[in-house]
């Protein structure tokens, strides 16, 4: 009995210790508990404020860089003469509309008058309706910024097409603002506050995940964006960051854990231990597989088909694949049909070589693939072919499209690179010898590339060295026989031998060189033919420079030089000038057009191009293509001729080498004949020669 009293006594005494050792841990916990969770809300207040203050530093930073921008370009005498000039629209286009499309500093521009009324507006370098955009509301900033007595910047926020818009207006002044008793012409710029652009301002301020919306989310911290009078546009919301409740969340198990055995808080830290080293390994494996699989198809990437051509064996064939006509399919079903079509190329691109042990997309819409080599891989590549000119049913959509592949070997001794490399020089030489080519790598591409490189070099060092020369061909009108113009060619003859047009010009244009080649070659000519004011100059011109936004300014700028006439320049342009950047080559076009300079449609008749490209371009001139000329087919040319004239455009008819087909030409009605049987394309003392001693050898034809 005694003993179990005794024992009954021990455990009373131990659970009465074990009682109190609670409660005073309970107590020490909850004084614990109260302290951090002050600590908590006190943190959390803090940290929202800063949040709060830096988002607003952040909009005052955007407003600032903005109203810096306006006033370097409002305080400006340049702009202010322009401005009051009789037609400051074009000035206002070279120096800020142009400049929109793709500046980072502003999206658009806008300038209106002293009463308000619209002088030019642009968005992203396009012509807009500043008050169809904005509204009235953008007068009414202008006119506030008008005033004189107001010389800083006017802000505001606009609701646009779903985006926030931030305007800041300001007087267009000299630097020493002498009109005193009148008002302003009013400069805006303007910036859209695009998720790419929030995102930017949010890490210089490190503001996590910072963008707009039209109402915050609950949970989400928040600040209410409203325009000049208080009308509320949207919200910029970003998500708690909450650092006193993380603190408290990490430190309220250890104060539970006080409570318990330190062997119960060992197994604790061990097992979060070890649940963070899972975590960490599972990362660093989605990591690895993320940097070396493509996210669209799920096959390798590029990093990924590398590491995988290092560890193929020697003999193994790398295929590198190009699709034809993707970019037209993303232009017209859209981008997200065109990543679907890659997805079921993918999926076919499996399904059809599943010898391959590794298969990936390179990028945009290249694929490669890689094999053991042990079948013919002229064959792969053709049944790849073959597969891929199969349509596609995407959407809904009979989606057709192509490919072109080249194809090395792995040898021991080179990387990946130099594999990679060989394959992209027949991926080269198939695409340069039409669609749906294969071609596999041999050594005498790599010795047409370096000659072509080294012919590239020469080019460069000719067009610095004035080494390209122009010669003249003459054109001669059918009616009169008589030279009324020449066209102006280029012509190369290094120390190698003369190297013809059909190579250079094409290389020029692949370098980048084309421009400044075309631009010497012009300059040249118009010096040439000062002396012969009665003459027409014929220069033809490429794509790139049709596409260039600053074209007309350049040719005006060398016509004004040389005091050139622009009435007698005549800018031959071909069809694919115009498919390639439609929009910008007309207006270079129209620019060039009002000063006087005329265009001539050029090889009419040997592309698609029809009435309404003559309408939309309006062309003074159409050259029918040497080809067609050539051709034994009369009706067609007569026909193409007709067409011509109907629409009141002159023709003239290149390559005309013999009587026969300048006598057919001028019958059929064209205006001008160019030729070998008028004149080769001479240097400028021959041509000189040849205007002297000139005969009629239209009439005579």
């Amino acid at each position: 009995m005694a003993a179990r009293l005794k024992i009954a006594r021990m455990s009373y005494k131990f659970a009465l210790s074990v009682t109190l050792v609670i409660g005073l841990l309970v107590a020490i916990g909850a004084l614990a508990l109260s302290t951090v969770t002050t600590m908590r809300d006190a943190t959390n207040e803090l940290d929202e404020r800063r949040l709060v203050n830096a988002v607003s530093a952040a909009m005052s930073s955007v407003k600032k860089r903005l109203a810096g921008t306006v006033r370097d370009n409002a305080v400006w005498d340049d702009a202010y003469e322009a401005v009051r000039s009789g037609d400051p629209v074009a000035w206002i286009e070279d120096n800020w509309g142009a400049v929109s499309a793709d500046y980072p500093l502003y999206d658009g521009v806008i300038v209106l008058g002293p009463d308000g009324a619209q002088i030019a507006a642009y968005r992203k370098g396009q012509p807009i309706d500043a008050v169809a955009l904005f509204g009235p509301g953008i007068v009414k900033r202008s006119l506030v910024a008008s005033r004189l007595e107001n010389i800083r910047t006017v802000f505001d926020l606009y609701q646009i097409d779903g985006s926030i818009v931030v305007t800041a207006t300001l007087g267009i002044r000299p630097v020493n603002d002498p009109d005193l008793d009148t008002a302003h012409t009013t400069l805006t710029f303007f910036k859209t506050l695009t998720p790419g652009f929030v995102g930017a301002i949010a890490e210089e301020f490190q503001i996590n995940a910072l963008r707009i919306q039209a109402s915050p989310d609950p949970g989400q911290s928040w600040r209410l964006i409203t325009n000049f009078e208080g009308e509320p546009l949207g919200y910029f919301v970003w998500p708690k960051t909450d650092p006193g409740t993380a603190v408290y969340n990490t430190a309220l198990p250890t104060l539970i854990a006080l409570g318990g055995l330190l062997l119960a808080l060992i197994l604790i830290v061990i097992s979060a231990f070890r649940f963070e080293l899972k975590k960490e390994s599972d990362l660093a494996v989605k990591a690895i597989h993320d940097a070396t699989h493509d996210h669209l198809t799920g096959l390798y990437n590029r990093a990924g088909m590398i590491a995988a051509i290092d560890r193929a064996p020697a003999g193994s064939i790398f295929h590198l694949i190009d699709l034809d006509g993707f970019k037209g399919v993303n232009d017209v079903w859209g981008h997200a049909t065109g990543d679907r079509l890659l997805r079921a190329i993918a999926e076919t691109l499996t399904k059809t070589t599943s010898e391959a042990f590794a298969i990936g997309r390179f990028g945009g819409d290249e694929f490669a693939l890689l094999h053991a080599g042990e079948r013919d891989p002229s064959h792969i590549g053709n049944t790849i072919v073959h597969v891929l000119a199969q349509p596609f049913l995407i959407d809904g959509h009979h989606v057709e499209i192509g490919a072109s592949i080249g194809y090395a070997g792995v040898v021991d001794g080179h990387d990946a690179l130099e594999t990679v490399h060989r394959a992209d020089l027949a991926l080269y030489c198939a695409k340069d010898a039409g669609r749906g080519q294969v071609q596999s790598y041999t050594a005498e591409l790599d010795a047409q590339r370096k000659s072509l490189f080294a012919l590239e070099e020469k080019l460069r060092t000719a067009i610095d060295s004035d080494e390209i020369h122009v010669v003249f061909q003459p054109l001669v009108c059918t009616r009169s026989g008589r030279t009324k113009g020449v066209e102006a060619l280029a012509r190369w003859s290094p120390a190698t031998g003369p190297v013809s047009p059909c190579v250079f010009i094409p290389l020029a244009e692949k370098a980048g060189l084309i421009e400044r080649l075309s631009m010497n070659v012009l300059e040249a000519a118009l010096i040439s033919l000062a002396v012969f004011p009665e003459l027409d100059l014929s220069v033809n011109i490429s794509p790139v420079q049709l596409a260039n936004p600053r074209f007309a300014l350049e040719i005006e700028k060398v016509l004004e030089k040389h005091s050139f006439s622009a009435s007698r320049l005549i800018l031959e342009v071909t069809e694919g000038a115009l498919i390639s950047h439609p929009e910008r080559a007309c207006r270079s076009m129209t620019a060039l057009r009002a000063k006087g300079v005329r265009f001539a449609m050029d090889d009419f008749g040997s592309g698609h191009a029809s009435i309404g490209t003559l309408r939309q371009f309006a062309f003074d001139k159409v050259k029918i293509d040497r080809s067609l000329i050539a051709s034994d087919e009369h009706a067609v040319v007569r026909a193409t001729i007709d067409l011509a004239n109907a629409l009141g455009i002159p023709v003239t008819a290149e390559g005309i080498e013999t009587a026969e087909q300048a006598a057919f030409a001028r019958g059929a009605g064209c205006e001008l004949l160019q030729g070998y049987l008028l004149g080769r394309p001479m240097a400028f003392p021959a041509l000189v020669e040849h205007l002297t001693g000139a005969t009629d050898e239209v009439r005579s034809a």
